[in-house]
């Protein structure tokens, strides 16, 4: 069984860094966002289990598109991360109030993701 995850990041080097992190857990697909009017174009014609989603971003920022999301009948439940440069405490309390399941800060520690990526996804780590 695989799982689909949407990356929304408006940088083409963070999101090809965040898809390869996350790609690195077996069983998980990545689709890319350039904006958070791309990802509210793709939400509707696809399922995602997951979504990340950077705050700063033009059009519509990553606080926006979680609240949007999380008001969705179709992604109420879908486990949102949103991640950021900075850790300012009001974006933070914002996304979690908004819906968010995780805050991130930059630079993403691999094994962190890893670890969220499963819990969140339910993916069993492999018996010894």
């Amino acid at each position: 069984m695989g799982y689909n995850v949407l990356i929304v990041e408006d940088s083409r080097s963070s999101r090809e860094v965040l898809a390869a992190m996350v790609e690195s857990v077996n069983g998980v697909r990545v689709m890319h966002a350039g904006s958070g009017f791309e990802a509210l174009k793709l939400l509707p014609r696809h399922r995602f289990d997951l979504i990340i989603t950077e705050v700063n971003m033009p059009d519509i920022n990553g606080l926006e598109l979680v609240n949007f999301v999380k008001k969705s009948p179709n992604y109420r439940q879908t486990p949102l991360f949103v991640i950021t440069n900075e850790g300012r405490a009001q974006d933070r309390d914002r996304g979690l109030a908004l819906g968010a399941a995780e805050f991130l800060v930059k630079p993403v520690v691999q094994e962190q993701l890893t670890a969220l990526l499963k819990r969140y996804l339910r993916i069993a780590s492999p018996s010894p």
